[in-house]
């Protein structure tokens, strides 16, 4: 396998700590940004919206995180990663919309702006992310895991732009349900992170 990805990149995060988790030895493509290297037209011939990740397993290219969280829980994880009863594979899916929609336009933007400097409505994700915050609070309050009793890809599709959110300003010690869900992603075997992710010692 390969995944063609940015090093900084939440979304591509997901894609590696996925493949970690499960086990999976695959290949980094590292693309320069700067040089646009997602627009070349060998890129684009593997996902013509030219964006990273795109995971390629030997004959099957998937482009989207969402969508390569959804293959490698099909392909190469036990069933409770994405759950086949439709009750339970509903919960999981809404996940994955909210990381692709308010996660992005909130917590991902704001870490846009503050970073790399990206023109942003601020006020707006400021309080898609406070939003987005007390709805993890209450429903992780409840329960361990976002989609259930066990750790399923909604945890990871949500994971990374939260656990990098004080990059973009957002203190998470107000939600404690929320950080000891952190905590537990972390303490997974095989877990990897990246760079400026919130962490026990960072909260400190």
């Amino acid at each position: 396998m390969k995944l063609y990805e940015f090093p900084l990149s939440g979304h591509s995060h997901k894609a590696r700590l996925m493949l970690s988790l499960l086990g999976q030895k695959y290949e980094s493509v590292i693309l320069n940004g700067q040089q646009h290297d997602q627009k070349s037209a060998p890129f684009l011939a593997r996902n013509p919206f030219g964006q990273v990740p795109v995971l390629e397993d030997g004959d099957t290219m998937i482009r989207d995180s969402q969508a390569i969280l959804v293959y490698l829980a099909r392909q190469y994880g036990a069933e409770h990663w994405l759950p086949l009863a439709p009750a339970a594979m509903a919960q999981v899916m809404a996940w994955l919309s909210t990381a692709a929609n308010e996660v992005t336009r909130g917590p991902n933007a704001l870490r846009l702006h503050h970073k790399f400097g990206r023109d942003i409505n601020v006020v707006e994700a400021q309080q898609i992310t406070t939003t987005v915050l007390n709805i993890l609070q209450a429903q992780l309050a409840r329960q361990l895991w976002l989609a259930g009793e066990q750790i399923s890809i909604a945890d990871i599709a949500m994971y990374p732009y939260l656990a990098l959110a004080p990059e973009g300003g957002v203190d998470l010690q107000p939600y404690p349900a929320v950080t000891d869900w952190l905590s537990r992603i972390q303490s997974l075997e095989r877990y990897v992170g990246m760079p400026a992710m919130w962490t026990p010692d960072s909260a400190a």
